[in-house]
């Protein structure tokens, strides 16, 4: 039975060890040279610094005219189609709401600014940026000309009736006119702020479109990677991607492995969106589309000199005829009720692991994790507190299955003198041995894998909150103790040097938690006749241990938690099971040792001693019957 449960912890531990270790996190590594600055643009007086997504946004195409007044061809600046709007002179023009700070310009009519003020970057100073500012424009419309020349209208300019510079959002939406005239045509493109909502629409008419564009249509572009706003880079490299929804399912472009990816669809698109692992700009029409383009392209590697990503999103939208176009705009965080509430699959987004796991640790987290840390922040002060409450509440769900394991195990150990006799009686002949075994477990209706099932159904839940809780956007820069962001590693010692899968730095609460699964350890109790599981039980804290120390905080602090109420629930349950068993044999109850039940030999004397058997006047085992004097 010891080697059976030794084999069975061993593949459990190899697949928890594998999955970890295919998904654990690398060391952080801080952005790579000094970052440079960037005005925020017109009135936006307070410098942000440059990410490492910066630089050149994404070419948008092969466009005679390009963005930002690049060389094009003299052949294209004499299209007549595009003189009028190829003059003028750029305004910024700054939108405030309560959420955000948007700066458009009339040059492409554009969005060339959108920080958000509830949130900021990993210096918890910054505002995050959504908008790759050293760019042209994050929003462009790609059309050909009747002369086959393919322009970008962030290369024109555009008129606008509002005179200010500032468009504050109160209490109503509020609506921004531009529109150039091309050719005798009229192109027009109207956003809409609402308060209290991330939400842009946007409107895109189109009079007289065939003086200026082809009947083929037009795209709606948006280009440029959101900045990054983590510390680790390597870790948010790994959640960034484009995405797009068609005929129900999510297509992506994730540069994973290769430098450069791309993704053409065809047909009805629901939206499309470009995500980092807490904030995503998605584009959603809202009629028909002809099919959409993802394509992304990365520069470096991770944590080097010069390294960026850039992703570029397009919805290829047929000509209009009965009347303008219309799109939503949402541009923010991923907070699962805002994006949720679009019922278009946007949540989808977010990676819950390989497809084998994804069945159930995605229904998990979306009906069981976020409405109770949702619920539980209503009454808890610090999402701290939330972790500690939430652990607690699903060690007392699990509790009947942790206590069906305990006595199982119990029993377990209860026959192993028994056993071993089989074991020795039967050493020669496994088959006669196995048989033996079982006739002993129906005897007894022992189940030698009644204390492993038990702990293997709760796998899923493990498993679901450590992929939930690092990306969950509720516990980013929430502190707790010494630990100033729970979706990062809590750093309580710097080492001066690196240690191989380890890292360079201790983390507070991995090291808690590692102590505290020694302790349960302890409690549990290891057979000693079995060496290789007591050196296996001491060994599995190590590994976890080491593996968790470049995890998010907040996820060593739930297991901490965790291994602390699951030591006391297994002291309550086998002091029960103690005081059951003495109660049975009429005994009071005893003290030390036999608690834990540990030792084997105390428990075959016990079992004597309950017969009348053992001492003077008894018997000896496997011997005859004595009187107390010698013959």
């Amino acid at each position: 039975m010891d080697r059976n449960v030794v084999i069975f912890s061993v593949l459990v531990a190899i697949i928890m060890l594998v999955w970890l270790w295919v998904f654990a996190p690398p060391q952080p590594v801080a952005p790579a040279g000094d970052p440079a600055t960037q005005g925020e643009l017109a009135e936006d007086s307070q410098a942000t610094e440059r990410t490492t997504t910066g630089g050149d946004a994404l070419a948008p195409g092969p466009y005679d005219v390009r963005p930002g007044g690049g060389p094009f061809s003299e052949e294209a600046a004499q299209d007549t189609t595009l003189v009028a709007a190829l003059a003028g002179e750029a305004r910024f023009i700054t939108v405030e709401t309560d959420l955000y700070r948007a700066v458009f310009s009339t040059k492409g009519a554009t969005l060339t600014s959108f920080s958000l003020k509830e949130y900021k970057k990993f210096d918890q100073e910054t505002p995050v940026q959504m908008v790759d500012t050293t760019g042209s424009g994050a929003l462009g419309i790609a059309f050909t000309t009747p002369r086959s020349h393919l322009v970008d209208t962030r290369a024109l300019y555009f008129d606008t009736s509002y005179e200010g510079d500032t468009l504050r959002v109160g209490a109503e939406p509020v609506t921004l006119h531009f529109e150039t005239g091309i050719q005798g045509g009229v192109l027009r493109q109207t956003y809409t702020f609402h308060p209290g909502e991330y939400e842009i629409g946007l409107r895109v008419d189109q009079e007289n479109a065939a003086a200026f564009s082809t009947r083929e249509g037009y795209e709606l572009i948006w280009t440029g990677a959101i900045p990054f706003t983590e510390n680790d880079t390597n870790e948010e490299v790994k959640a960034a991607g484009a995405y797009a929804h068609s005929g129900g399912e999510v297509e992506n472009v994730l540069l994973r492995k290769e430098d450069f990816e791309e993704q053409r669809l065809s047909g009805n698109v629901s939206w499309t969106a470009i995500k980092t692992r807490y904030f995503t700009s998605v584009m959603i029409p809202s009629s028909g589309t002809r099919g959409a383009e993802l394509i992304g392209e990365q520069m470096g590697e991770p944590g080097s000199e010069g390294f960026r990503q850039d992703y570029d999103m397009r919805l290829l939208m047929a000509q209009p005829e009965d009347g303008p176009d219309e799109f939503r705009l949402y541009i923010g965080p991923m907070e699962f009720y805002r994006i949720n509430d679009y019922d278009l699959g946007l949540y989808d987004m977010v990676d819950y692991g390989w497809d084998f796991f994804e069945w159930i640790t995605r229904p998990l987290a979306r009906l069981v994790f976020i409405p109770a840390f949702t619920f539980l922040a209503k009454f808890i002060p610090g999402y701290g507190y939330v972790i500690i409450v939430f652990s607690i509440l699903i060690k007392l769900v699990l509790y009947p299955l942790t206590k069906t394991s305990y006595k199982s195990m119990s029993r377990m150990r209860e026959l192993q003198p028994k056993m071993e006799v089989i074991k020795e009686k039967y050493g020669d002949n496994p088959r006669k041995q196995k048989e033996e075994m079982m006739k002993m477990y129906k005897e007894t209706g022992a189940n030698p894998v009644g204390g492993c099932l038990p702990m293997l159904l709760q796998y899923p839940i493990i498993i679901a909150l450590w992929l939930f809780l690092p990306q969950s956007i509720q516990i980013r820069q929430q502190g707790f103790l010494w630990a100033n962001d729970l979706s990062a590693p809590d750093v309580i010692l710097n080492l001066p040097f690196e240690i191989p899968f380890y890292g360079d730095f201790v983390a507070g609460f991995t090291l808690l938690m590692g102590l505290s699964m020694i302790v349960q350890v302890r409690i549990q109790g290891t057979p000693s006749s079995n060496p290789q599981m007591k050196m296996f039980t001491y060994l599995m804290p190590v590994m976890i241990w080491v593996i968790f120390n470049r995890f998010a905080s907040g996820l060593s602090l739930y297991y901490l938690v965790y291994n602390v109420v699951t030591a006391v629930q297994q002291k309550i349950i086998n002091r029960n099971i103690a005081a059951s068993k003495e109660e049975e044999d009429g005994k009071p109850a005893s003290k030390g040792r036999s608690k834990k039940q540990g030792d084997g030999k105390k428990r075959r004397r016990q079992a004597l001693a309950r017969t009348g058997k053992g001492k003077a006047g008894g018997r000896r085992p496997g011997g005859p019957r004595t009187t107390g004097r010698r013959k």
